[in-house]
Parts: structure tokens; C-alpha cells; sequence
């Protein structure tokens, strides 16, 4: 397997803190089948997670782990919340998009998407990358709104959906809101979106056997594909997107 979506890189951000929890959260993906793991530290108002740092870390873990002989590789990405300058940043070298590849993360903030977020994905776009909206299924906006999210596809933007929320971990909620999205072809990646081996875990052979149990094996095929085409920076598979159909308010006098 592949994770595209990863917080294994020590003392860069809120997931891994040191070396040997990196080679810790390593061996347990290996237990779960993951043989490569894209990094993609933080790039926020905390998190300052430019280019050239997070290759040289990758570098550095990836010597580690084959010092302590672990079959994981570790390959280059970053985790930017959406901000107005990052085609700027792109241009200057301070962006790594996922292994090098045309496909770039983008992280709305938690609680709502901001007003200039599909300009942003069409300007992103026009540069020749293509935006992956990192774990919709978590957004609040998104959920009490997920026309949005169809929009954005519907106009070239993926998205990806964290294991750990369809395995029920985040809430019922969101659970079956990942359930929605995969029904209606608005989720074309899977990932663990990982930060540590007690909380925040991989999850991500557990997913799959959820995804196996309430969609087919094809689904999960489907998945599997799009990560190893995506780290090929090559088309990914899509299916016609379709809108989630809003549940009805019922108000009893």
C-alpha cells in the first residue's frame, strides 16, 4: 500500500516529535502493508514547512530507516493551508507538491472554506498543477455543505478522505458523511493522514476492509490505483461525480 498523507517526518509539526517516533510510526505501517509513505508536513500560521527543508528531512529519515533495516520509503510532500500567496511560493521554490509531481495538497481550515477557495483551485489549475483537497469529510462548512466540495470537483480539484474518519474514529458523523462522499465519487484518495501510533494511527488496512464490505473490491482497487499513478504523477482514475442529496429538516409544531 500507499499513504499519501503522512505526519512521519521528526520535529517538524504537530506528528512526529523525534527520530525513533519516525521509525516507530515506519514499522507499524510496514505491520499494515504500507511499503511508501508520502510526507507532507504542516504549512500554516504555525507550521513554516518550506521546499528545501522537508527534502532534506526526507533524506535523513529515509538513511535511518534503511539503517534499521524497516521497508518503508519515504517520499517528499507537503500539507498547505490554502492561502492567497501559494502560486507565489510555487514559483519560488518553497512549495513541494506531492513527490515532485503535479499534484499539490490544499487544506481548508477546519470550520468553514474560505470565500476565495475556488479561485484559488482554478488559478492553482491553470499553472498546470492539480489541487487535492486534503480531508473534506472533516470540514464543517463542507458538511452542512457539500455542494461545495461537488463544485470543486466538478471543476478539476480531488479530495481525500482521512481512514481514520471512515473507520468511525472522528465521530459517527463524519463516518458516514466519508461514506457519502465515496458513494457519490467526491473522495479519489484514501490516506491515514497519520501522526503518531496511539491516536492519530494509520488505520488504513481497516479502512480498506470497509471500503471492500460496503462498496467492492473495486473500490478499494480503485483507491490503491490512484495513490501508485499519483506518486507516478500520472492521470488518476475518476468516475463521474455526483451531488449529495441534502436530508430534509422536519419541524414538528
Amino acid at each position: 500500500m500507499i499513504d499519501i498523507h503522512c505526519h512521519i517526518l521528526p520535529g517538524l509539526d504537530d506528528g512526529a516529535q523525534f527520530l525513533e517516533d519516525s521509525i516507530t510510526m515506519a514499522r507499524e505501517a510496514a505491520k499494515e502493508g504500507i511499503h511508501t509513505i508520502i510526507a507532507t508536513p504542516h504549512l500554516n500560521s504555525q507550521y513554516d514547512n518550506r521546499k528545501q527543508s522537508i527534502l532534506e528531512s526526507v533524506n535523513q529519515l529515509n538513511r535511518a530507516l534503511t539503517e534499521a533495516n524497516i521497508g518503508v520509503t519515504i517520499l517528499p510532500g507537503q500539507e498547505p493551508r490554502i492561502y492567497g500567496e501559494i502560486i507565489a511560493d510555487y514559483e519560488r521554490e518553497e512549495i513541494q507538491t506531492l513527490n515532485g509531481t503535479q499534484f499539490l495538497f490544499i487544506e481548508f481550515p477546519s470550520n468553514h472554506v474560505p470565500r476565495y477557495a475556488e479561485q484559488l483551485l482554478f488559478d492553482v489549475q491553470l499553472k498546470g498543477l492539480v489541487p487535492i483537497i486534503v480531508h473534506p469529510e472533516r470540514n464543517s462548512e463542507i458538511i452542512e455543505r457539500p455542494e461545495l466540495l461537488y463544485r470543486f470537483v466538478e471543476k478539476g480539484a480531488l479530495a481525500q478522505v482521512t481512514a481514520s474518519s471512515l473507520c468511525g474514529y472522528f465521530g459517527k458523523k463524519i463516518k458516514q458523511f466519508s461514506e457519502q462522499l465515496i458513494e457519490a465519487n467526491l473522495a479519489h484518495f484514501i490516506a491515514s493522514d497519520a501522526h503518531n501510533v496511539n491516536n492519530r494511527t494509520f488505520k488504513m488496512s481497516e479502512a480498506f476492509d470497509l471500503v471492500d464490505s460496503n462498496f467492492g473490491i473495486d473500490y478499494v482497487y480503485l483507491f490503491k490505483e490512484n495513490a501508485e499513478l499519483l506518486i507516478a504523477g500520472s492521470n488518476i482514475v475518476k468516475e463521474i461525480p455526483a451531488p449529495i442529496a441534502k436530508k430534509k429538516k422536519f419541524i414538528f409544531f
